[in-house]
C-alpha cells in the first residue's frame, strides 16, 4: 500500500555538522523552514556533503546529491522544491530536470523579471551572504546593459556570516542579522542612489526582510517571496 503523503514545500537543506541525535533550533516565523511563514507544510531533506562552505562554492560534485534529495522530497509529498542556500542556483537546471514539480532554488531566479518591472534607469541591488564568492554566472543575466543595472553587496564581514560558517552554525539574534544587512544596504544605496528594489539571496535574511522594507521604503524580495508566489499558483 502506498504511503500517504501531505502536500508540502520541500527544502533542500545543508549539512549542519550537528552531533548525532541533535536537532537544529526551531525555525522562526518568517524563515524559509517555518510552516508558519507560508501557512503550508514544510519538509526538508539534507543534501549529503553540502556544508555551507562547499555549497557556496557551487561544487559540481554535489549535483547528484541535490538531485537525490529532491527526488526524496517529491516522494514525501513536496509540490514545490526550494533550497536553503541561494548559491544553490547552480543546481537549478539539474534538479528541475529530475522531478515533476516546480523548482525554485534561489531568489536569483527573480532577476530577469524584476529588471523588466523597473525603469531602465533604475538599478537592482543583490544582497548576498558573501560577495567575494558570488560569481557573475549566478546572475543568469547575459545582456551587458542589464548587467550594468545590477549592484552586488555582501555581509561577509558581519557577525551573522561568521556564525553561519561555523560547524555547527551558531544562532544569530535577528537584531544582529538586521544590523549586518542594513549596513550593507546603506552602503549600496549611498554608492548607487538609482537602486529601486533589492533582492536578498541568503536564506537567513527573510526573518528581517519586513524590517528592511520599512527602513528603506523599497520593494524587497527574498526566497520566501518566490516560494509563496509559486505555491499560490498551484491548484
Amino acid at each position: 500500500m502506498a504511503l500517504k503523503t501531505t502536500r508540502s514545500l520541500g527544502i533542500l537543506d545543508l549539512e549542519r555538522g550537528l552531533p548525532p541525535g541533535a536537532k537544529p533550533p526551531a525555525p522562526e516565523r518568517g524563515s524559509l523552514m517555518s510552516s508558519a511563514t507560508f501557512d503550508f507544510p514544510v519538509i526538508s531533506e539534507t543534501v549529503a556533503g553540502a556544508r555551507a562552505d562547499v555549497a557556496m562554492r557551487s561544487d559540481p560534485e554535489l549535483e547528484p546529491a541535490y538531485v537525490a534529495a529532491a527526488r526524496r522530497l517529491v516522494e514525501r509529498g513536496a509540490v514545490v522544491i526550494s533550497s536553503y542556500c541561494g548559491f544553490s542556483i547552480r543546481y537549478q537546471a539539474a534538479v528541475a530536470a529530475s522531478v515533476n514539480v516546480p523548482v525554485v532554488m534561489s531568489s536569483l531566479l527573480l532577476l530577469p523579471t524584476l529588471l523588466r518591472q523597473l525603469s531602465p534607469a533604475a538599478k537592482l541591488a543583490v544582497v548576498t551572504s558573501d560577495s567575494t564568492l558570488f560569481r557573475e554566472d549566478l546572475l543568469g543575466i547575459s545582456r551587458p546593459d542589464e548587467r550594468a543595472r545590477i549592484v552586488i553587496g555582501g555581509i561577509e564581514d558581519g557577525v551573522f556570516y561568521k556564525n553561519v560558517m561555523k560547524s555547527p552554525p551558531v544562532p544569530t539574534d535577528a537584531a544582529d542579522v538586521e544590523k549586518d544587512v542594513a549596513a550593507c544596504v546603506a552602503r549600496l544605496r549611498a554608492a548607487n542612489p538609482e537602486i529601486a528594489a533589492i533582492v536578498f539571496t541568503c536564506t537567513g535574511f527573510p526573518v528581517i526582510t519586513p524590517a528592511i522594507r520599512r527602513a528603506t521604503g523599497l520593494p524587497i524580495y527574498d526566497i520566501t517571496t518566490l516560494c509563496r508566489s509559486t505555491l499560490s499558483s498551484l491548484a
